[in-house]
């Protein structure tokens, strides 16, 4: 079962200025994006050496983040809110590669991500895969779509990848957080990817005010201590909040910290 339902009118899609979704998949080696995502992702890869990098490790983390909920924590169901553009090893692949029953609904409310999301993202007859249209901001728009979809009687991953740095204010995204968990039942998981200043400083927010001053999407990096307060309430899973590159890495030893970090948590 595959679908997409929406809150109203798509907002008007402009080319002419950045969007975060299309400066990532310009990252990651997508070919979904404008001159003007191309030119604001070369300008913060001139001041955030590595930032390429931190985009795939965030990919990296999201399928070992999935493989987890699905083959350790026993989870079948997926809210995963900033979809982005689709690529390679989205959740509901990697979700239903392992669980052919998985169901998955995507969220996101950029008009490019939503013309690809419903060409693109079709799941597998066992399971579901939706995709709504909403703003992060509005939590209880969300579950209720989402409802149509997903039984939220029983656990969930949340996947909140890259989104919550678009919304600036911390009490707003901690409120969206716990709003959403509120929802979810004992046993649910959330997983949380954001981009840091902890390992690059001033340049990561500079090249952020650069991205904003050429019209781009409102974005903010956090440190490890604010993001690990998005996770307050719940257990927060080893090895806590760390670069995206470092969550449970495949292969042992260390890689190399990236500016993305992540974390993941169960809900009591």
């Amino acid at each position: 079962m595959s679908g997409a339902r929406g809150e109203g009118p798509r907002p008007e899609l402009r080319t002419d200025r950045p969007h975060s979704a299309r400066i990532w998949n310009y990252w990651v080696g997508g070919t979904d994006n404008y001159p003007a995502d191309r030119e604001a992702g070369d300008a913060v890869a001139g001041l955030v050496p590595g930032i390429v990098e931190a985009a795939r490790a965030a990919r990296g983390f999201l399928v070992r983040a999935v493989t987890y909920f699905v083959t350790e924590a026993g989870i079948r169901q997926f809210l995963d809110i900033g979809t982005g553009l689709p690529t390679e090893n989205n959740t509901h692949e990697v979700a239903q590669r392992l669980a052919p029953e998985s169901r998955i609904v995507y969220v996101d409310n950029d008009p490019l991500v939503l013309v690809h999301a419903r060409s693109l993202l079709t799941g597998t007859p066992e399971g579901a895969t939706d995709f709504v249209d909403a703003d992060v901001r509005r939590p209880d728009a969300i579950l209720q779509a989402a409802a149509g979809t997903l039984r939220l009687d029983e656990p969930v991953a949340l996947m909140l990848l890259g989104i919550l740095n678009h919304i600036l204010d911390d009490d707003q995204a901690r409120m969206v957080v716990r709003s959403l968990m509120d929802a979810l039942p004992p046993g649910s998981h959330l997983a949380i990817s954001h981009p840091t200043a902890d390992v690059h400083g001033e340049a990561m927010h500079e090249s952020m005010r650069q991205v904003m001053e050429r019209g781009g999407t409102p974005i903010v990096a956090r440190s490890r201590r604010r993001l690990e307060e998005l996770f307050e309430g719940l257990e927060l899973l080893e090895p806590g909040v760390v670069a995206c590159s470092r969550w449970r890495p495949e292969g042992g030893g260390e890689p190399p910290e990236v500016a993305e970090f992540c974390g993941v948590a169960r809900k009591p």
